[in-house]
């Protein structure tokens, strides 16, 4: 999909499931692809026992990945010119969640159409696990 300026207006959402029943499995495969091996993301003993939390839970890179793939589905590949997040819940194993990108304004700059949005992704329970802002070109 390309989004076009003349299709969208402030206010507008497009949401999309990005994540169905987040497995451990594939929480430690993001572990090895980003390097990052806190024990709180592939260590249960660790992370119940002395970190206090009642599971591993996933990276916050792979949360703003999988909204990041929201975002590059509703504008088009290639287009994000901005895009950053804050962390806001863990996400547990089990977890389904879902991004929605919201429009906040548009904006025309040297001649090239651009959209601002906000963007937050809610786990199956409703809480905000990721909540941020992106911009992207967008046609005419």
């Amino acid at each position: 999909m390309t989004l076009k300026a003349n299709e969208i207006k402030v206010g507008d959402t497009y949401s999309e499931e990005v994540c169905r029943n987040l497995s451990r499995t594939q929480i430690v495969q993001y572990a090895g692809a980003s390097g990052d091996y806190n024990p709180v993301h592939t260590d249960q003993l660790y992370t119940s026992e002395i970190a206090g939390y009642p599971s591993v839970f996933a990276h916050g890179m792979l949360s703003m990945g999988m909204t990041g793939k929201m975002l590059t589905n509703y504008v088009g590949h290639g287009r994000l010119t901005s895009f950053g997040v804050r962390f806001t819940s863990q996400v547990f194993p089990g977890a389904t969640l879902t991004a929605t990108a919201t429009v906040t304004g548009l904006r025309e700059e040297g001649g090239e159409n651009f959209v601002d949005l906000d963007v937050s992704t809610t786990d199956e329970d409703g809480t905000e696990v990721v909540k941020g802002t992106a911009s992207a070109r967008i046609d005419a």
